[in-house]
């Protein structure tokens, strides 16, 4: 879900040629009664009930199963204790955030499982051995209050040149999207008594000064959307409590949700505002002008993102083609410079100028402003960049220019600030460990702040890119990491990792897990960039929506049948990964290809697409999917859902779905209910469903390595990978 309080970097997407988007002609009959009585009555509803008994039983019972198979197994003492060690690792990047001059993380080890909340100066934080201060214990808070607390985050605010900061500490019960909210005092490092804190929802909270936030909750019945999230904001006072707040912005039950908007300008000024998602993909953006109660609706296209601000302008990012009211023509994946003066004093015309096209290959990715400057992170053909904005105020005209970074990896915008000089960069790649790089946007020196040792072995192994032609002709861009040496008689075992969709894109990173778990052990790895996702802008991600959807499929074919083709690998050798829309991508290929791969890792997925809108969050993405009380959007649904294409009489490869019961975005009566096709069907399956752990599937990090572990451990076995003795 997007964030709106303005103060990070939002991921949006940039133009890129396609094939043609006409959505394919489908019948617009209404629904065949024989497809009903298929598709609507389903012996499986009792799996929906999360926690309920006879689910649980059988979700403790398939666990115990899979778990003394996969534990058995000669591989998995030595995956999981080599996954520990990598995630619990004192060598990793405390990566932070700045305030008020001070460095502030969150980290987790062996000895934190849940994590410390802490801080240090900049000149401690550039050594090897920072001095940290400790402000919050979640373990010892877990104790105190007998929870299981996951930290989700803090929204921290001082008055304009000041340091005495507050913040609202996000708090979930086992990992769940669902939070409760309290305010902290820094000062004191303790929670502050009669202060702002709320009751467990999905909610949104914005500072928008010291006394007033912006809150966008559940306010009891009738007050949520369809899809789970709040759609009414209020504005609420210091000192009152939270039932007499005052509604200032309300939606309506069929948007995804409404949240609020501060909008933080360059002299400290704070605009408060909302953001109405009416969908997914789209928004409307209000501000408050003159009454603070009474929300003006910015007058910008309903797909584009207010990424930041930047000399008193907004810097907007465009999803779709659009002409300002001067008929000024921008294409989608633009970036855009909005002047709200004149719109703020008497809601006139917004100013509005370029500053950013990108051409073809590439793909705005971020945006963010520091004290001194602006800057955008790119991709160009799937590889990072940050360029520097610069305005020529007097020619209105703004430039770009190239931050240098170690190399041809992938780069992304950390943290900036108004208050701040500095600029925390990101930069990793395949085999390039993380480094964390530090920017002075007063001196536009770049300097390596932190940088991890090698996690793995990489001695031998090469990155290449490479595409495949899709069904329609679209060539789709791939990396594979293997062996240099590697015999290409399609005997490599090959884990081929994809997702397409909701604009995100697949990136080079640096994974020690499957470093020391898969590539060490002469596996090869292979990342799909496929429509559905962002690497080349909207048009990449949209020309897989809803109808088109199948292209997304397509494209995931392409690539495993290239791979089978240059014989890297074969289909008794060939495994896939995916989650969330992964997981969906996962079981369609299930379903479409199952001849074409041994392994499939589904996980925490969408299976059931003729239900998937009812349960949880589902509500909030059929502008990706299609609806399921549209009739020909639910034929073409019908022709993907995984779970309604199982079919007991064909040759499945053995799967391994994985889930978590605290998941309240993707709920995981989807991998249930597949499973259990499975096993009335009387076919091979491994299951695993962390009692804990959100839509990661994990609370902390040993539950990751034990999860990552069984993943690995499953793939050696069904793709046939030799462990070396020191795996064994």
């Amino acid at each position: 879900m997007r964030s709106y309080i303005l103060s990070g970097v939002l991921v949006v997407l940039a133009a890129c040629g396609t094939a043609s988007e006409t959505e394919p002609e489908l019948p617009s009959q209404n629904i065949s009664t024989s497809l009903k009585a298929q598709t609507e009555v389903d012996p499986n509803l009792w799996m929906e009930e999360v926690e309920g008994e006879r689910a649980l039983e059988w979700v403790r019972a398939q666990n115990k199963r899979s778990l003394d198979i996969l534990e058995a197994h000669p591989a998995y003492a030595g995956y999981e204790a080599a996954a520990i060690d990598v995630l619990t690792a004192d060598e990793r990047i405390p990566y932070g955030a700045m305030r008020g001059g001070l460095v502030y993380n969150f980290w987790q080890d062996e000895t934190s499982v849940r994590g410390l909340w802490r801080r240090t100066t900049p000149e401690s934080y550039a050594t090897a051995t920072p001095e940290w201060e400790t402000l919050i214990d979640f373990d010892k808070l877990a104790a105190i209050e007998n929870k299981n607390w996951v930290y989700k985050g803090a929204d921290c605010f001082a008055p304009h040149g000041t340091t005495e900061y507050k913040c609202l500490i996000s708090l979930s019960d086992g990992g769940k999207d669902a939070v409760v909210v309290r305010e902290f005092n820094i000062a004191t490092k303790t929670f502050v008594s009669g202060g702002f804190q709320t009751d467990e929802a999905k909610q949104n909270l914005s500072w928008l000064d010291e006394d007033t936030i912006l809150i966008a909750t559940d306010w009891g019945e009738g007050s949520l959307t369809e899809s789970g999230y709040p759609f009414i904001l209020k504005r609420w006072t210091r000192g009152t409590p939270i039932e007499s707040a005052v509604e200032v912005k309300r939606g309506q039950q069929t948007d995804v949700g409404v949240w609020p908007m501060v909008l933080e300008m360059a002299d400290g000024v704070r605009i408060g505002g909302a953001v109405r998602a009416e969908t997914f993909f789209t928004s409307s953006y209000h501000l408050f002008v003159g009454d603070e109660d009474t929300a003006q609706q910015i007058p910008l296209p309903p797909k584009s993102t207010i990424q930041d601000t930047y000399l008193n302008k907004l810097l907007v990012t465009l999803e779709q083609d659009w002409s300002d009211e001067a008929d000024n023509l921008f294409k989608a994946g633009d970036l855009i410079a909005v002047g709200i003066d004149q719109f703020m004093e008497q809601g006139g015309p917004l100013e509005i100028a370029p500053v950013f096209r990108p051409n073809t290959t590439q793909a705005v990715s971020g945006v963010s402003a520091s004290k001194d400057a602006a800057f955008i992170a790119i991709t160009e053909n799937v590889v990072g960049k940050v360029l520097r904005l610069n305005l020529d105020e007097e020619a209105a005209n703004w430039d770009t220019q190239p931050i240098t970074l170690p190399g041809t990896g992938q780069a992304s915008l950390l943290f900036a600030s108004k208050t701040e000089d500095i600029v925390f960069l990101g930069y990793e790649g395949f085999l390039t460990p993380d480094s964390l790089l530090q920017y002075d946007s007063k001196t536009g020196r770049v300097s390596t702040l932190k940088s991890l040792p090698p996690k793995f072995d990489t001695t031998g192994l090469v990155v290449d890119q490479k595409f495949a032609v899709s069904k329609d002709g679209t060539k789709v861009p791939y990396f594979i990491v293997r062996k240099v040496d590697i015999e290409l008689s399609g005997q490599t075992p090959t884990l081929l990792y994809g997702y397409g969709g909701f604009q995100v894109s697949m990136t080079p990173g640096y994974s020690p897990v499957s470093g020391r778990l898969w590539l060490e052990q002469g596996g090869a790895y292979v990342l799909a960039n496929i429509r559905g996702g962002g690497e080349f802008g909207p048009s990449w991600h949209q020309a897989g929506l809803k109808l088109n959807r199948q292209r997304v499929y397509d494209d995931f074919i392409a690539v495993a049948e290239d791979l089978i083709a240059r014989k890297v690998t074969s289909p008794d050798h060939l495994g896939i990964m995916g989650g969330s829309n992964g997981g969906l991508l996962m079981g369609v290929m299930l379903n479409q290809r199952p001849d074409l791969w041994n392994a499939v890792v589904v996980q925490v997925p969408l299976l059931d697409m003729l239900r998937y809108h009812t349960l949880l969050a589902g509500a909030s993405w059929v502008d990706e999917y299609g609806s399921p009380e549209n009739a020909q959007e639910r034929t073409f649904l019908h022709t993907i859902s995984p779970y309604h294409n199982f079919d007991a009489e064909k040759d499945y490869p053995t799967p391994f779905f994985v889930t978590s019961t605290k998941d309240d975005r993707v709920h995981p009566a989807h991998a249930r209910k597949m499973a259990k096709l499975f096993e009335d069907a009387d076919k091979p399956f491994f299951y695993f469903e962390n009692m804990d752990g959100g839509h990661s599937a994990a609370a902390n990090q040993t539950a990751r390595a034990k999860r990552t572990a069984l993943e690995y451990t499953y793939l050696t076995e069904q793709l046939g990978l030799s462990l070396p003795e020191k795996a064994e």
